[in-house]
């Protein structure tokens, strides 16, 4: 059992203002794993204080010193690497393997990047008779999600450290152990009192406080869409930025000369990675209708070698849903694929044979879905995978462009000039052709009700600075 009861502010560990505690469930065995306090505005407020104390002396230090700093934090966190690792597998259920060498990794790997990316970044400019400058916004508050708890945080801590900025971060309530971890590799590493905090809460209680303070000059949120607009709002009154990485519907098109043996199963597997639990995962996946009934058959036999189980035991390549609301919620979707007239390829409804506790989800597939039905409209965020019928590529368009999130889209084909003019118009941020994802350096956001804003390499530290033009010193 883990006792996490204190939180990270000005550069100490402290009790919680208002004593208040939340159990931690492991989502395989559905015990409590860890204890944490929750904490209020009250906390926040304090933490928001010590950010915008210590951002007057470190907005003003030299990229030599906060390249140094973030090479400390480097340092520190590959000595913690195990130990985070470990913690994501306990918390929100990834398999041991994708823990190590996808979920860790994405934190060692973002903050490295910033780090070499600062060594060069351009923090002036010239234009016309005025130079440019590019400085640090603020004290910046960060929400972060329980899906990759630690890519999200470091694909922002980084950047805005990097930058000049100061922060203060809620993780997910959900997941929060990973989140304690890197804070005490803050802590390790030297990070001036008061540049980093770190308080765990909820929505209600703790990311309100953050998106409403006055003191915070941004806030970068990710999660669901929901939850993401209230943000917003919370923020409007003070005019604070607000960058958002929020929900997502992929599609995935396979054009008439692909490979559909290599493309369906490429996608199938690429959509359970993560127990599904990616906002940019290829959901909808899109087939010309003669070959429905051979795409449908090759997804269930590529769905049927999915290992689902303890997620430390060796050999299992998916695990549990983070939660008992959100296996809840899957459950009722899958239900509602069969009741609106889906066919069922595999999977459905309940546990998978031989399981009888823990938040686990059958690897799920449904053929011949249109987009008016609710698996197609709505964000699952579970194992399950939509596979539609199009009879033209004007069409195959209409229908990926069909939904209110434009996150990220999938096309892949034999022809590339028709690849590049199909993703050239699919409307999202980010687009994957043949199964090539982006890495570090590339921009990581969404169009529409996907957010705002962008993460990831140099295009991550544009939302954390402000512009500043001094003219006649050209």
């Amino acid at each position: 059992m883990r006792e996490y009861d204190k939180f990270y502010i000005n550069g100490e560990w402290v009790d919680p203002v208002e004593p208040k505690s939340m159990d931690v469930i492991n989502p395989a065995t559905e015990k409590v794993c860890a204890r944490i306090s929750i904490g209020s505005a009250a906390d926040v407020d304090k933490a928001a204080k010590a950010a915008n104390a210590a951002f007057a002396s470190f907005s003003r230090t030299s990229r030599e010193e906060r390249v140094e700093l973030l090479g400390a934090i480097c340092e520190v966190y590959q000595k913690r690497y195990n130990d985070i690792a470990d913690a994501i597998t306990e918390e929100m259920g990834a398999p041991t393997a994708l823990s190590v060498h996808a979920q860790a990794a994405t934190g060692i790997g973002h903050l490295s990047t910033a780090m070499e990316i600062l060594k060069t970044f351009e923090f002036e400019e010239a234009a016309g008779h005025s130079r440019v400058f590019k400085e640090p916004i603020g004290v910046c508050g960060m929400i972060t999600p329980w899906n990759w708890p630690i890519n999200q945080i470091t694909c922002k801590v980084g950047p805005a450290l990097a930058v000049g900025c100061t922060v203060v971060l809620k993780p997910s309530e959900v997941a929060p152990l990973c989140g304690y971890i890197f804070a005490e590799v803050m802590h390790e590493a030297g990070v001036p009192a008061g540049v980093f905090n770190m308080i765990n809460g909820d929505g209600a209680g703790v990311g309100t406080a953050i998106s409403s303070h006055p003191l915070i000059e941004m806030v970068s949120f990710t999660g669901s869409t929901r939850a993401g607009s209230l943000v917003a709002q919370n923020a409007a009154p003070s005019v604070k930025r607000v960058t958002q990485e929020l929900g997502g519907k992929s599609p995935n098109i396979l054009l008439d000369d692909v490979n559909l043996e290599e493309a369906v199963t490429r996608g199938v597997m690429h959509m359970f990675q993560n127990t599904g639990q990616s906002c940019n995962a290829p959901s909808r996946m899109l087939v010309p209708r003669a070959k429905m009934e051979e795409a449908a058959a090759i997804a269930a036999n590529a769905a049927a070698t999915v290992v689902v189980g303890d997620p430390r035991a060796e050999g299992t390549s998916m695990g549990p849903v983070v939660s008992e609301v959100q296996w809840n919620k899957i459950q009722g979707l899958i239900q509602a694929g069969i009741d609106e007239g889906a066919v069922l390829a595999c999977g459905g409804v309940g546990r998978p044979e031989g399981i009888d506790k823990g938040y686990f989800v059958q690897p799920t597939v449904f053929s011949n879905v249109n987009n008016d039905m609710t698996i197609a409209r709505e964000e699952i965020f579970g194992p399950v995978l939509c596979i539609m019928p199009y009879d033209s590529l004007d069409e195959a368009i209409a229908i990926a462009n069909d939904t209110p999130y434009g996150l990220a889209g999938y096309v892949q084909g034999e022809d590339m000039d028709q690849v590049m003019s199909v993703a050239g118009k699919i409307r999202a941020g980010n687009i994957n052709i043949n199964g090539q994802s982006g890495d570090l350096m590339t921009p990581f956001g969404g169009y529409k009700q996907s957010g705002n804003g962008r993460e990831w390499g140099a295009h991550g530290f544009t939302d954390y600075l402000e512009i500043k033009a001094i003219a006649g010193a050209a």
